[in-house]
Parts: structure tokens; C-alpha cells; sequence
């Protein structure tokens, strides 16, 4: 391990990294106008709908999804548009962000000690279970919960991509800093403010690991990064982490119960989160 790195390396690294997102595959039209949607933008269902059938296989999973036994129902759900009406915009956001990344970005090169499928199955976790206390709780900005969880470890993946010789030096997130100057959790903000998704979203991601120091946490809703910090938290204390030497410790809800749910609600939420966890795991896994 060498010595304090200089300013001008923290500089080259980082714009290494974030020159990676160039290397992953570009969003699609459908994706593009999803994430649209997080700035306010207005999609109405007939033009989101023309697109999502122009896409079989983002259809088909669609169809199969809102299909499933996560959205049982009677009579079987046949048109895009349909599926659309019942989901909704921000589910059908969430669902197709998720179904489609994973995939995409499956077929990315990445060093031999990086696991894909790790990434995928733990992003989609912590997305689905922000998603659901955004739900339950007073957080600012609840709608970008799915995207801000998706994206939380974005700048692991970069890290491992653009700067593939830094990563194999780094075996835990706190030598991060150590061997380069800056943490993923902000390298994945700054890709995010390249994307131009909300500030609420950005913020989210950049104090996943300190919660407590968001600036939004001084204004009376709860700020989006604590719902991030306490997913991802209970996550990766199931087992479902990146990291290949994290031991599954379970914390019995702890970080649900410091954001202020009642046992019954952690219970009940809990539930939810397998049952749609159960249904959409097949879609994050690498093809």
C-alpha cells in the first residue's frame, strides 16, 4: 500500500471511474423517458405504452410480472397498456429500471473478483425494501426510494470498470479512501448528477453511509438517505451483500426499528419485501 495519495491522483482516479459510465451499455428510449419521470416530467400512459410494446422483451416481462403471484388478480392481464393502469407509472418505473439494468449491465466486462450477480441481487434489494419504508414513513422526495437503492453502489461498479487496477487493491469499503481518495458512495452521486436525476436522489446516495451528516436531515421529513442506509443495512444482513467476505449477521430489524416502525409494521413490511423480492429476483439475475 503506498503512501497519502496527491489531489492530482484523487483527480485522474475519479475521473477514471466516472469515465466508465461511458463504457456501459447506453439507456434505451423506454428507460430514457422513465427516468424522466423522476424530474416531474409528464409521460402520459398512450406514449409510455407505444414504447414498452415496441420492446418484446421488456414487454413480456412486464406482462409476466403484473401476471405473477406478486399482483394476483382475476383474469390474466393480455396488453401493455393494461398492465400499465394497474401498476402505475412509478411501479412501472421501478419494475422496468430493474428488470432492464441488470441485463444490460450483465454483459459488462468486469475483473475477475467482481460479482454481477451479487451486484444485481443486492441493488434490487435495497431498491425494493427503500421503496417499501418510503411507503410507511414521513421521507422526503418517497418516489425516488426504488431509484436511489438501485443506484446506491453504482460507483462500485464504475470503480471496478474504469479503474480495475485500484479496485483489486481495495478488500473492504473502508480502504476506499485509503487507496483512493474518495468512497463509492460519492463517486456514485457524481454519476448520478451525470445523468441529471433529482438532487433528493443524488443526496441519497452520497450519505448512505452517514445518514446523519445529509444536510436534509436538519428539515422536518426524514431525508431519503436514512431510508437507503437502514435497506441497505438489513440487506446485507441477510446475506445479500457485494462484498464476498461479508458474514450474514442477522440485526432482527434493527435498523428498521431506529427509523420508528412499530415491530408490527417492520413485520408486515418484512413480509411484502420477500414476496416481491421472491417474484422479481429472476429478472436481476445476469443472463
Amino acid at each position: 500500500m503506498k503512501g497519502v495519495i496527491s489531489l492530482t491522483e484523487v483527480s485522474d482516479l475519479k475521473k477514471k471511474a466516472l469515465g466508465a459510465l461511458g463504457i456501459l451499455p447506453p439507456f434505451s428510449p423506454i428507460l430514457n423517458r422513465l427516468m424522466a419521470t423522476l424530474a416531474g416530467e409528464n409521460v402520459s400512459f398512450a406514449r409510455l405504452g407505444d414504447l414498452i410494446e415496441k420492446d418484446t422483451v421488456v414487454a413480456g416481462n412486464l406482462l409476466h410480472l403484473v401476471n405473477s403471484a406478486l399482483y394476483a388478480r382475476r383474469g390474466t392481464v393480455n396488453s401493455v397498456r393494461h398492465a400499465l393502469s394497474l401498476l402505475g407509472i412509478d411501479k412501472t418505473r421501478n419494475a422496468v429500471l430493474g428488470m432492464s439494468l441488470a441485463k444490460m449491465w450483465s454483459k459488462v466486462s468486469v475483473p475477475r473478483r467482481w460479482s454481477m450477480g451479487q451486484f444485481n441481487m443486492h441493488s434490487a434489494a435495497v431498491a425494493i425494501l427503500s421503496d417499501l419504508l418510503a411507503q410507511k414513513l414521513p421521507v422526503d422526495y418517497p418516489e425516488g426510494a426504488f431509484v436511489a437503492g438501485l443506484f446506491h453502489d453504482l460507483g462500485q461498479l464504475l470503480i471496478a470498470t474504469g479503474i480495475p487496477e485500484s479496485y483489486e487493491r481495495i478488500e473492504t469499503r473502508d480502504q476506499e479512501q485509503e487507496v483512493l481518495g474518495f468512497g463509492h458512495a460519492e463517486l456514485s452521486a457524481a454519476a448520478l448528477e451525470e445523468w441529471n436525476l433529482p438532487e433528493a436522489i443524488q443526496m441519497a446516495v452520497l450519505y448512505h453511509h452517514n445518514p446523519e451528516s445529509d444536510p436534509a436531515a436538519r428539515g422536518g421529513a426524514m431525508p431519503l438517505s436514512r431510508i437507503v442506509a437502514a435497506a441497505n443495512q438489513y440487506v446485507n444482513s441477510t446475506g445479500v451483500s457485494i462484498e464476498e467476505t461479508g458474514d450474514p449477521a442477522s440485526d432482527d430489524g434493527e435498523a428498521l426499528v431506529r427509523l420508528g416502525l412499530s415491530p408490527e409494521e417492520i413485520e408486515s413490511t418484512l413480509r411484502e419485501f420477500e414476496a416481491e423480492f421472491d417474484v422479481m429476483t429472476q429478472y436481476f439475475r445476469p443472463s
